[in-house]
């Protein structure tokens, strides 16, 4: 597939430093996904959830020292952006293609679509298999994709991930939301919409408490992105979203290890809570994240720092030794579990782990 599909490639570093942005041919339509690291590198794949893409769903993450030596030290990046997600129509203007609304003529596609578009871009780059990393409605295609695509995928790493068919009240939820969309664009109320989806109502503002740096930060980011991107585009990741099935007979016949993240106020807290009871509790763990929504690598992603290096080093990855001082993340062989280090599943014993991390530790 790689030889038949189309690329073009540009730096964006006026979005992002020592990224490169690929606008991929798929059989599907084309989607972007930027590159970050060397390409000789084992390959971390990402997938944002819905009005979102890599610069505003996992810059938290990267951004966050320790967690940045973690990944860039071991993968190369590869983010994939839903279609019609790309980080902005910058990339457009600089390939003078113009603006780029997915055509009305073109299927909205299923999930199983967008799991297949995902095997395109491993086979585009030549990828064999991958580490995934995905947030909601991103974990939801990554795990479809690891159920279609079993020997592709080495591990899950999934956050406020979705398994289940939606059930009535969010399917009407998202209907209303979807009509709003293509009537309106992404006006007030669907920015509204979109906050209390991502995060809890602690960063967003409650009596007397002004709304936190990250929830600003993110109004103003989506005033340039939501505004500039088609509403279409986000229009049809919800519908194919709202569409997806329940996936909870595949996750039995999942053969990588999974390790789960949730916001204990996310709105599919209990989603995480059912697809963690449905997996081989051998290979998969889950960290509840106190006072915290679904999109915990903006929020809180010092939260997950240390249950990722425990999990990576199940793959004999480690985090460089020079910045191994801080005191929220200790990787060496002396911190760590001796049963944490047993040879169960596959070098690493995960079990269920808890934070309780309060909102003014959260900010030292």
């Amino acid at each position: 597939m790689g030889e038949s599909s189309g690329s073009v490639s540009i730096d964006v570093e006026r979005i992002s430093v020592g990224g490169e942005e690929h606008l991929i041919q798929t059989s599907y339509g084309s989607v972007s996904v930027a590159v970050f690291g060397d390409h000789e590198k084992p390959a971390l794949v990402t997938y944002p959830d819905v009005a979102l893409n890599y610069m505003s769903c996992f810059q938290g993450l990267f951004f966050c020292p320790e967690a940045a030596s973690l990944l860039l030290h071991n993968f190369c990046i590869y983010h994939i952006s839903p279609p019609g997600h790309e980080v902005s129509d910058l990339v457009q203007e600089l390939l003078q293609l113009g603006a780029a609304p997915i055509s009305s003529d073109v299927p909205v596609p299923s999930v199983d679509d967008l799991a297949d578009q995902v095997a395109e871009v491993l086979d585009f780059f030549g990828l064999t298999a991958v580490m995934c990393l995905g947030v909601t409605a991103g974990a939801y295609i990554l795990t479809l994709f690891a159920s279609r695509y079993r020997d592709r995928v080495l591990g899950l790493v999934l956050v406020s991930p979705l398994c289940k068919a939606p059930s009535w009240s969010e399917w009407f939820y998202n209907k209303v939301m979807c009509n709003v969309v293509y009537f309106y664009g992404i006006c007030g109320f669907i920015k509204e919409c979109l906050l209390q989806r991502y995060f809890s109502k602690e960063v967003r503002g409650i009596s007397q408490v002004p709304e936190s740096d990250i929830v600003r930060a993110c109004r103003s980011v989506s005033s340039w992105l939501l505004d500039e991107r088609q509403s279409k585009n986000v229009w049809r990741f919800l519908l194919s979203i709202n569409g997806r099935r329940d996936l909870t007979e595949e996750l039995k016949k999942l053969n990588c290890r999974t390790l789960i993240f949730v916001g204990d106020s996310s709105p599919f807290h209990s989603d995480a809570l059912y697809m963690t009871s449905k997996l081989d509790r051998r290979y998969s763990a889950l960290v509840e994240v106190q006072a915290c929504g679904s999109v915990v690598t903006e929020e809180q992603p010092h939260a997950m720092l240390i249950p990722m290096e425990y999990f990576l080093m199940g793959y004999g990855l480690f985090r460089p030794c020079q910045v191994s001082s801080s005191p929220r993340s200790p990787l060496s062989p002396s911190c760590i579990s001796p049963e944490l280090l047993s040879p169960e599943s596959m070098g690493l014993k995960l079990k269920p782990i808890k934070t309780r991390i309060s909102l003014q530790s959260s900010s030292c």
